[in-house]
């Protein structure tokens, strides 16, 4: 049957165009019941996989209400909201609409791919049903009626339409369907209809067996949540409309919203487009009014006599303060709330109902956030899963990758079945475009118990008395083809994240630790880019070849060492070493004298118990000769194919920039270096302390300048805190930008090539590589800037979280040491001054805190803060950037949710900071009373 809809339609021309627009009607659409025999239900469509049908005896929860067997109906408004409930494995045999479906997806992207994943799960029995192209079902607009009155008609008509029709299905027991909708007229029109209709609350809370899903039922009033205090803190959010026309006139200004990890009242807005990008700081609760971390909010400036500068106090939203600021709760609902205390500090804490308080304490939890009052000190949320109990190794470990957005789920079984059928080995088919490289004396070099090997070199004396020098790549692309599912979740995942006892693969087990990994005596294929070099280093010649190989050793970066060392080895491999580990450091100079930053950053080991996993040691990792003849390969190899697949794709090379720093970021470095040269007496001649920061260039210099026999350690902490004032490097199309250069390696052009079983951006470079060599075919996805551009944006974002999620990882495992280990006494040095407090760095453990020099409920001492030199004076003892002090270290275990290692200064004493309050009640079982419990994350 077809319908037919024609109107009139004026050109941008002046000229009158019909158009007729035709809908197709069809009869043979199933109703998706298994029961049912009038409709033949398959489940399927044509040219569409098979649904799950909805059970012949629905087997949901059991509901006062509806005593007898029923299929639910949900409409739009009750899926956007109420997903958290719908996802319950108790919610099932549930018809989800096409009208539904479609107004879900115009309105959240987020939620559609939700109910999208929930409906492709056979165990929980959805079934979506065409209803506007079947013929009983489909409905024209009204003349006056609107898109929503015209879609709740369509919802009404579809669940009438299918009690009439399961009235002919000849089961035992009657079967209707109950329509689900939070629409208080669709509600109403339902009834008036005939029609059996709850609110979603009315329905849960009708289930008899399953009184715990009202705790995931979404708050959705903020008047009906609001306190009655009758005092307003936040003004009222402007309509869209208005903040539309003032972002367009330019009174209001568009950004993301940054909170700060150490000022719970103060964040930065991020404004970029249009090539405007700056930070506009907001400081104050009420002008924060609302925004969480990472909104996109609209901002209006403050008249410039009224900006300031950001704090140098450290402000945390603590649990011990007056967390109600005036805010009175009575009756039952009371004793149902409680505050809940994220994980991560810049998300404010959440207010949620709760009958389940007494099995939720100590316990880690994932809440939802549905709105904030404006007379709430805090938003209203609910509860939507419990992880496990706080404190174990498994359930931390899911809260810093759920904390992180790090995809972390098993490879469906769509994305397996694109890997290769095992036993796998090379072809004569794969060999068509490569090289057979399997004889050269090709080693590995990598940390201990790497698996997932990506690289492999090799370096030979050619006859012409020049070097051969190999960098060969795992060929991870060939594995993984443009398009299907194993390339989508890669492309997902984006990066593989390593956390201290885990790893999170980006692509499944058996690539990345098995046939992609350039493991010795197996023939693997690869991607290589071959030079040839004179003995000063000199590129003579590049190549770059897909290729087949077989490396000769697996090596640590220890093993490889030792054999460069040892005056009793002369094989192949070590020869090769020795040449490598010579070449690499001509490079390294190379690069320094061109203005390479060397920076640093402490990074840490941990060594397990074999039984308990635990830690039972930590140091900072130790670099070898053979970490950076590594790194200069693989950087020569990311520069040579940047520049070449620059040169076959102008406009769409996917490349990867460093840039320079606004001259303000420096602003610390400078004064550190300048306050150390004016307070340290230095043995003659005097230390030259000025850093310069005009180019890339200056600063290597001045660090490389920057030494002190008297302080050894000082050039390190300049180098540390040099890589706090960088920006963030990040991919980037070349067509999409202008500016290539990368400002850390001084270098004007620069990709990631020699990563990709753990990078997805390696994997495009590889098959822009192919394309270029003529070694594979291209397809219109890796010719389309803004896809591209789009890509690059996800593995910039995907990047970023995987090294939060590992300093996470780190951070957990040191509370784990301490635990273990008591209170520790270790001398630091001190990185940050800020107004009440010191950020201290501890050498040994690679260990970063604060010490904080007020109390609650104590005396405040006099502090005294200069920010031009910088230093604090606490009661008379003045303390610097880079002051050597010594602390004691002790895991603060009073809150189980929030465990934290806690620093206390021993020397210089300083009676404020020397002994805190809240250190010294760590042995003690009395908790201090709360008004209210708080449930952890």
């Amino acid at each position: 049957m077809l319908t037919s809809r024609t109107f009139l339609k004026r050109t941008r021309s002046g000229a009158v165009m019909k158009v007729v627009r035709e809908h197709y009607l069809r009869d043979d659409i199933s109703c998706g019941a298994a029961a049912c025999r009038l409709c033949g239900s398959s489940g399927q469509e044509d040219g569409q996989a098979p649904q799950s049908l909805l059970e012949a005896q629905p087997s949901g929860a059991a509901s006062s209400l509806c005593p007898d067997p029923h299929y639910l109906l949900l409409d739009a408004n009750l899926l956007l909201h109420q997903i958290d409930i719908v996802e319950d494995p108790v919610i099932r045999n549930v018809i989800i609409l096409q009208t539904v479906l479609q107004e879900v997806r115009k309105r959240s992207a987020p939620v559609y791919k939700r109910i999208k994943d929930v409906i492709a799960n056979p165990e929980k029995h959805f079934y979506s049903f065409t209803n506007e192209h079947h013929k009983e079902t489909y409905i024209e607009q009204e003349q006056g009626e609107n898109s929503n009155d015209r879609n709740d008609r369509a919802i009404r008509l579809a669940v009438k339409w299918y009690n009439e029709h399961l009235k002919q299905v000849q089961t035992e027991e009657k079967m209707q369907v109950v329509l689900l909708t939070n629409d208080r007229r669709n509600k109403e029109k339902a009834l008036e209809e005939g029609i059996t209709a709850y609110t979603c609350e009315e329905y849960i809370k009708s289930l008899i067996a399953n009184p715990e899903l009202v705790d995931r039922l979404a708050s959705l009033n903020d008047e009906e949540n609001e306190i009655e205090s009758g005092r307003i803190i936040f003004s009222e959010h402007l309509p869209l409309s208005k903040l539309q026309h003032g972002i367009k006139s330019g009174l209001y200004l568009q950004g993301t919203f940054r909170a700060n990890r150490d000022n719970y009242l103060e964040a930065t807005v991020w404004v970029h487009g249009d090539g405007d990008e700056r930070e506009i700081i907001i400081q104050g609760l009420r002008n924060l009014n609302r925004a969480v971390h990472e909104d996109v909010v609209a901002v209006e400036l403050l008249p410039k006599d009224a900006w300031v500068a950001p704090s140098s106090v450290v402000l945390l939203d603590e649990e011990g303060q007056n967390e109600d600021d005036g805010e009175k709760e009575e009756g039952e609902n009371s004793a149902r709330r409680h505050l809940f205390t994220p994980a991560d500090r810049r998300i404010p804490r959440i207010r949620i109902e709760t009958r389940q308080a007494s099995v939720l304490e100590g316990q880690r939890i994932i809440v939802a956030i549905d709105g904030w009052p404006r007379n709430s000190r805090y938003p209203n949320g609910h509860f939507v899963k419990n992880l496990g109990a706080a404190g174990d190794k498994e359930t931390e470990t899911e809260v810093l990758l759920l904390e992180h957005d790090v995809p972390h789920q098993p490879f469906s079984q769509a994305v397996l079945s694109f890997l290769p059928k095992m036993p796998w080995s090379i072809t004569d088919q794969d060999m068509k475009l490569r090289e057979d490289l399997r004889h050269l004396c090709v080693c590995s070099v990598d940390p201990p118990g790497c698996t997932d090997i990506d690289d492999a070199l090799h370096c030979r004396d050619l006859e012409n008395g020049n070097l051969e020098v190999g960098v060969h790549i795992a060929d991870v692309s060939h594995f993984i083809r443009p398009g299907n599912a194993l390339d989508q979740e890669s492309a997902k995942r984006g990066t593989t994240v390593y956390l201290c006892e885990k790893r999170i693969d980006m692509v499944p087990e058996l690539l990345s630790s098995n046939l992609c990994s350039l493991r010795s005596n197996v023939d693997r294929l690869a991607f290589s880019c071959i030079w040839e070099m004179d003995h000063n280093a000199n590129i003579l010649k590049t190549r770059f070849t897909k290729s087949a190989i077989n490396s000769k050793a697996s090596l640590t970066y220890a093993e490889a060492q030792m054999r460069i060392d040892s005056s009793s080895m002369n094989d192949d491999i070590t020869a090769s070493l020795r040449r490598l580990n010579k070449l690499a450091k001509i490079l390294k100079t190379r690069r320094r004298n061109n203005g390479a930053l060397t920076l640093s950053s402490p990074e840490v080991r941990f060594h397990m118990d074999s039984e308990t996993h635990d830690p039972i040691d930590l140091q900072t990792k130790e670099l070898k000769e053979t970490n950076s003849m590594v790194e200069e390969f693989m950087l020569l190899a990311n520069i040579s194919v940047a520049q070449k697949i620059y040169d076959e794709f102008s406009e769409h090379a996917l490349l990867r920039k460093h840039p320079a720093p606004p001259p303000s970021n420096y602003d610390i470095l400078v004064k550190a270096a300048k306050s150390k040269a004016n307070f340290v007496i230095i043995v003659s001649p005097p230390l030259g302390l000025e850093i310069k920061t005009d180019s890339a260039k200056n600063l290597a210099d001045s660090l490389d300048n920057a030494e002190s026999p008297s302080f050894p350690y000082l050039n390190t902490l300049l180098r540390i805190l040099a890589t706090r004032c960088m920006m963030q490097a990040v991919y980037f199309c070349s067509g999409m930008d202008n500016d290539f250069h990368h400002y850390g390696l001084a270098s004007p052009i620069y990709t990631h090539f020699t990563s990709p079983i753990r990078r997805y951006a390696d994997i495009i470079v590889h098959r822009l590589l192919a394309v270029a060599i003529r070694a594979d075919s291209t397809y219109p996805d890796l010719t389309d800037k803004h896809k591209l551009a789009d890509l690059c944006k996800n593995l910039n974002y995907r990047h970023k979280m995987a090294q939060y999620a590992q300093r996470s990882s780190v951070a957990f495992h040191t509370q784990l040491f301490f635990k273990s280990k008591g209170v520790v006494n270790e001398e630091a040095y001190i990185l940050f001054v800020r107004k009440n407090a010191i950020v201290v760095l501890i050498p040994k453990y690679g260990l970063e805190g604060t010490v904080f020099f007020e109390e609650k409920d104590k005396p405040k001492p006099t502090l005294l803060y200069n920010d031009e030199i910088p230093s604090l004076t606490v009661e008379g003892t003045t303390f610097r950037t880079f002051d050597k002090v010594k602390v004691k270290i002790m895991l603060d275990a009073s809150n189980v949710q929030h465990q934290k290692i806690r620093m206390a200064l021993t020397e210089p004493k300083v009676l404020s900071s020397s002994e805190p309050t809240q250190v010294t009640k760590l042995s003690s079982n009395n908790e201090p009373d709360q008004k209210k419990k708080k449930l952890g994350e």
